[in-house]
C-alpha cells in the first residue's frame, strides 16, 4: 500500500490509534490522500498520548482549595478608571499615543471561533448585529485601529494579528480581502493560524470525523503563545519594532483596541503582563476573577470560588472583595511572548457531545450526551509567570459587551450589546452638548439605535462640533470623513 501508509500503519498500532484506518479500503484516492497527509502532519500519537495523561491527572486530581489562600490584586497593582483623576488619565493617555505613534504597539486579535450559538457556522468577527450602519464587528474594531492611528499622529501604525483556526482561517482571510481590508494596508493586516488538537474520546482514542477525517478542535485561546513562535510572529515584531501588543477576544462590541489609557499605564508601570478587568458587581455572575495566590496572579474560576469567598465584601465601600471580572483583555511586552513561547501550558479537559463515526459499524454519530474531551489551553494561564504584573478597571458600560448567543437567550446576544453601544454612543452625544437624543417607539417598543462611526470618534472625544446644541432622535447613525451613509 506504499511506504508512507506502511510507516504511518505501524505507528497508529503501537499507540492503540489503528481504528483511524479502519475504513481505508472504503476510501476514494482523493480522500485516502487526504487522511495520510493529516496523519503524517498533524496526528503526533506520543505528544498526544502525553497531553491526554497529563490533561486527565489534572482534571481528576484533587484541586487544592483556594478559597482560604485568595487575595485580591495589591492596590498598588490595579487602578480604577472610575477612580483615576482626568489629569492622570490624560497622561496615561499621552504615553499609550506616544508609543502607536512610534509604531510600537500591535493588537491580536482572538478570532478562531464560530458564531455557532449565534446560529452561524462563518467566523463570528464577520457577524452583523443589526446596527444602522450594518457593520461587523471585524469591520469596527479595524475602524478603531485606523481612528487611533489618526490621533496618535505621526507615521507609525498599529499592526494588527488576527488569529484564526483551521475552521475559520479561509473564510476570514477571504472576507478581508473582499471588503479590502476595511481601509487598512493589507501589509498592516497579518492572519495566522492557532494549531488544532484531535478530539478524543475518555480513553484517548482519537474520534473521526469522517471516515478519512480526524476530529479536531482548536488548542483554545491559551494556543496563541504556541502559534505565535511557530507562525514567526514573535520574529515579525522584532523586525518591525512592536514592544507592546494588546491582545482581546472578538466578541466584545465595546472593545477598546489598542487602548492608549491601559497601553499608557503597562509602560508606565513597566509591566511585563497586564489585564483590563471590569467591576464583578453580582456574587453569582459567571465570570472568573483576578485574584493573588501565593504572591502570584491568576484567574479563578467562579466555579471555584465558595459561596462565602464570592459573597465577601470590604468593610469601607461594601464592594465586593474579589470583583475583578476578567474579560479576556491583555497587555503582554513582545520580550515576555518571547520568553513564555516554549512554556509547557497547563491543559484543561472539556468533556464535548462531538460527533463522530463509529468505527464498529461506520455510522456517522450525533451523541446527545458527551462522548469525548478537547484539550484547551487558556490565555490567562501564563499570569504567574509575569515578573511585573498590572490590571486596570474600566467602566463596564464603556468597556465590555460580549456576542455569544442568539437573542433567544436574552443575555450576551445581538440585541443585548446593539442596545449596549446605542447606550453608549447616546451617552457620548449628551456629554458633548447634544440638547437631547429622543428613543424612538416601534411596535411598541423602545428602541434606541444610536450608532457614532469609529471613523468619527474613537471614545467620545471630538463630537462637540456635531453635537453641542443638536437634538437628535433615533435611529442615529452618525459617519466619519469620507464615509459613506447607508440608506
Amino acid at each position: 500500500m506504499g511506504e508512507k501508509y506502511e510507516t504511518i500503519a505501524k505507528e497508529l498500532y503501537k499507540w492503540n490509534q489503528d481504528h483511524l484506518l479502519k475504513f481505508w479500503d472504503e476510501l476514494t484516492e482523493d480522500n485516502r490522500d487526504s487522511l495520510l497527509n493529516c496523519l503524517e502532519h498533524s496526528v503526533d500519537c506520543a505528544s498526544l498520548d502525553e497531553a491526554f495523561r497529563r490533561a486527565m491527572a489534572t482534571a481528576t486530581s484533587a484541586k487544592e482549595d483556594l478559597n482560604e489562600l485568595l487575595q485580591p490584586i495589591a492596590k498598588e497593582l490595579l487602578l480604577s478608571v472610575a477612580d483615576a483623576s482626568e489629569t492622570e488619565l490624560n497622561d496615561l493617555r499621552r504615553i499609550g499615543l506616544e508609543q502607536v505613534r512610534e509604531g510600537k504597539v500591535g493588537v491580536i486579535l482572538l478570532a478562531g471561533g464560530q458564531g455557532t450559538r449565534l446560529g452561524s457556522t462563518a467566523p463570528k468577527g464577520t457577524f452583523n448585529v443589526g446596527l444602522p450602519s450594518g457593520k461587523s464587528l471585524f469591520q469596527m474594531q479595524a475602524e478603531r485601529i485606523r481612528k487611533l492611528q489618526q490621533l496618535a499622529g505621526g507615521s507609525g501604525c498599529i499592526r494588527w494579528y488576527i488569529m484564526t483556526s483551521e475552521h475559520t482561517h479561509t473564510e476570514t482571510l477571504e472576507y478581508f480581502r473582499a471588503n479590502r481590508y476595511f481601509g487598512l494596508p493589507e501589509e498592516q493586516v497579518r492572519l495566522f493560524r492557532q494549531r488544532s488538537v484531535p478530539c478524543v474520546d475518555f480513553e484517548g482514542r482519537i474520534l473521526l470525523d469522517e471516515k478519512w477525517k480526524v476530529a479536531t478542535a482548536p488548542d483554545g485561546n491559551g494556543g496563541i503563545y504556541r502559534a505565535l513562535k511557530d507562525e514567526g510572529i514573535l520574529d515579525e515584531l522584532e523586525r518591525e519594532g512592536v514592544l507592546y501588543l494588546h491582545a482581546h477576544s472578538v466578541d466584545n462590541i465595546l472593545i477598546k483596541v489598542a487602548d492608549p489609557v491601559f497601553i499608557g499605564y503597562c509602560v508606565r508601570k513597566q509591566a511585563d503582563c497586564g489585564v483590563k478587568v471590569i467591576e464583578k458587581v453580582h456574587p453569582d455572575e459567571a465570570v472568573g476573577v483576578v485574584c493573588e495566590v501565593k504572591g502570584k496572579y491568576q484567574v479563578v474560576e467562579y466555579s471555584e470560588l465558595s459561596s462565602e469567598t464570592a459573597n465577601r465584601r470590604n468593610p469601607a465601600d461594601g464592594k465586593l472583595t474579589f470583583n475583578a471580572g476578567n474579560i479576556c483583555n491583555h497587555f503582554f511586552t513582545a520580550e515576555f511572548l518571547r520568553r513564555i513561547a516554549e512554556t509547557m501550558m497547563p491543559l484543561h479537559v472539556a468533556k464535548k457531545k462531538i460527533p463522530f463515526v463509529d468505527t464498529a459499524t461506520g455510522e456517522r454519530c450525533k451523541p446527545s450526551t458527551p462522548n469525548g474531551i478537547k484539550m484547551e489551553k487558556f490565555i490567562f494561564d501564563v499570569f504567574p509567570l509575569a515578573e511585573r504584573f498590572v490590571a486596570l478597571e474600566g467602566r463596564r458600560e464603556e468597556e465590555f459587551s460580549a456576542l455569544k448567543n442568539a437573542d433567544s437567550a436574552g443575555i450576551d446576544c445581538p440585541s443585548s450589546v446593539r442596545g449596549d453601544i446605542s447606550r453608549l454612543h447616546r451617552q457620548w452625544l449628551i456629554s458633548a452638548g447634544a440638547t437631547e437624543v429622543t428613543e424612538a417607539t416601534v411596535d411598541g417598543k423602545v428602541v434606541i439605535d444610536c450608532e457614532i462611526s469609529p471613523l468619527l470618534s474613537y471614545a467620545g472625544e471630538g463630537l462637540e462640533p456635531v453635537a453641542a446644541g443638536q437634538s437628535f432622535r433615533c435611529p442615529v447613525h452618525l459617519i466619519g470623513a469620507g464615509e459613506q451613509q447607508l440608506t
